[in-house]
């Protein structure tokens, strides 16, 4: 007797969903960057001792086999666990059956590969509730045919701010997942797919290294390569694109690794290579081949910037540090979503950055409060008519000088901040970014003395300038500030620096999308890439729904599927 499916939700609380609907995060907001910040340290710094893909060896090591029918679909989504109206868009979209693209009907992919950052800002089993199983349970609750689509998920750097521990209970205890049902038993996974393509997606940490229970796992699934065969290969961050780094060259020199050791001895060939980790759609094509690389991390996060990335890239980098690397071929920009124009427009869009973060407002305009009083300290006794002697001249400019000497550090800090841009460009930004802090702060506590001077000295006005010193001060240059930081910003983007920065304090939910991948009978592989224009941002129950149903329903035009570009074809051998 086949059980009853289970009530469907009558209102959208969180008691009847079983999670609780979660606003984008807001990367700019002070817990957020402190807490996430830490996390990342604590990560970085203890990763090598707290390594859990080591204990994996005592796990289940199996090879997925999908190979019963002659063609098969895939759907590939990354970067997904954000705000509740950019994720639960794209997972209805997964969920559906087929979706409609104008010039034909995509079916459901029989697999859903997740590539990266299930989860945001850091994971927990919590997080991975609110965020990620509890949206993707919402938008399909129950398998609408007799098979349940599996479910594979490779882990991104947010997903390792635990040391995947809660990454291993969500993802890798083959439990259902919605209507998907999870079928690995580690961080990392080889799937044997139709006309003798394969899908390895490797677990790198934090582009550091392959551990070795995760390099025997694939050296045991490579051994099941044949002449001809061709490779899928998933990482969690787009190492090619910044390769001609320093820290990007190392992190391909994994991938070139992995290529030199399992795939091309076996006679078969890297095609294609997926990443998220970068939240657009980029896609870089071999020059004088078919291989194709592409970025799709168009999930759920917030949006990032496509208009200053490399238009070509050469792999393996000349640096690279692989013995047998192969010959070095060049692969050109192909596609990109968004445009460059709208990526453009869109990066101006940080000038609203103290509207959209208003804790940001407020953090930056307290720190900056308090520099302000420490230069209004150091020069207070000049203005005021008398002498000081030399100790206590240094004695009053020591606050500003620490605290303006911490300010260029945290700009520097900040610039560096992602590890591709080189060191020096990226400490020059820091410490002219620092300066300009100390300058608006000098220039504000002149302002004040000069207005104090320019008033009658009684109590009014004493009571007036100390007002302005402390509400207006936090108001006016927490604003200020703020600006001051959107202006660096958009400035330093134009060398390649704080890029990331630039889209994140934005969380722009719009345009989204995924990946839907055809194997045809002939051995042919497509690519269509999906995006979503606009995502819905209201929602409604509904309890008379089918058991499959998604349990909100749009209210207004539902999420609607275009097309990035048309179908992008890969052959297995060329």
């Amino acid at each position: 007797m086949t059980a009853a499916p289970p009530p469907r939700a009558r209102d959208g609380s969180a008691h009847e969903l079983g999670f609780t609907r979660q606003h984008a995060v807001r990367w700019l907001a002070p817990g957020v960057l402190i807490a996430t910040g830490a996390k990342a340290l604590l990560a970085a710094i203890f990763g090598a001792y707290a390594d859990k893909r080591e204990l994996q060896g005592s796990l289940p090591s199996d090879v997925y086999h999908y190979t019963d029918d002659d063609e098969l679909w895939l759907d590939y989504v990354a970067d997904l666990g954000d705000g509740f109206d950019a994720t639960y868009s794209v997972a209805t979209l997964l969920a559906r059956r087929e979706i409609d693209v104008g010039d034909a009907m995509l079916p459901r992919g029989r697999l859903l590969v997740m590539g990266g950052d299930q989860v945001y800002p850091a994971a927990s089993i919590q997080t991975y509730r609110d965020r990620t199983r509890g949206v993707y349970h919402a938008a399909f609750p129950e398998p609408d045919g007799e098979q349940r689509p599996a479910l594979f998920a490779l882990p991104g750097n947010h997903d390792w701010y635990d040391g995947l521990t809660a990454f291993l209970r969500v993802f890798a205890q083959r439990r259902p997942f919605g209507a998907w049902t999870t079928e690995q038993t580690r961080s990392y996974f080889a799937i044997e797919l139709p006309q003798r393509w394969w899908l390895f997606a490797i677990d790198t940490q934090f582009d550091d290294h392959i551990d070795a229970p995760q390099l025997a796992y694939f050296a045991d699934a490579a051994a099941r390569l044949e002449p001809g065969d061709a490779v899928i290969l998933c990482t969690p961050s787009p190492a090619w694109v910044y390769a001609g780094s320093p820290s990007g060259a190392a992190a391909y020199d994994i991938i070139e690794f992995f290529d030199a050791e399992f795939v091309r001895p076996a006679g078969a060939s890297i095609r294609v290579m997926l990443s998220g980790d970068k939240h657009h759609y980029v896609r870089y094509a071999e020059r004088d081949g078919t291989r194709q690389n592409i970025t799709c991390g168009l999930g759920g996060a917030y949006l990032a910037a496509t208009h200053e990335l490399p238009e070509r890239v050469d792999l393996p980098p000349p640096t690279t540090r692989v013995r047998e690397a192969q010959p070095q071929a060049s692969y050109d920009l192909a596609a990109r979503y968004p445009s460059k124009r709208r990526s453009r427009l869109f990066a101006a869009g940080i000038f609203r950055l103290p509207w959209r973060n208003p804790g940001f407002w407020g953090m930056t305009g307290l720190v900056q409060s308090a520099v302000t009083l420490a230069v209004l300290f150091g020069i207070a006794g000049p203005f005021g008519g008398s002498e000081r002697g030399f100790f206590a001249l240094v004695a009053s400019w020591t606050p500003t000088v620490i605290l303006g000497g911490l300010l260029v550090l945290t700009g520097v800090f900040f610039a560096r901040m992602d590890g591709h841009t080189p060191c020096r460009p990226a400490t020059v930004a820091g410490v002219l970014h620092g300066l300009a802090h100390i300058a608006l702060n000098v220039a504000w506590a002149l302002a004040i003395i000069q207005l104090y001077r320019l008033l009658p000295h009684n109590l009014v006005t004493n009571w007036a300038t100390l007002l302005l010193i402390v509400v207006g001060t936090p108001l006016v240059l927490g604003f200020a500030h703020s600006e001051l930081v959107a202006a660096y910003l958009v400035i330093a983007s134009k060398f390649g620096i704080n890029l990331n920065e630039l889209m994140a304090g934005q969380s722009i939910e719009d345009h989204k999308g995924f990946l839907r991948l055809h194997i045809a009978a002939d051995g042919t592989l497509t690519v269509h890439p999906i995006a979503i224009g606009q995502v819905c941002r209201a929602w409604r129950a509904d309890p008379d729904g089918a058991p499959s149903d998604p349990l909100l329903r749009p209210v207004g035009i539902p999420p609607t599927p275009i097309r990035i570009e048309d179908p992008v074809v890969v052959p297995r051998e060329g």
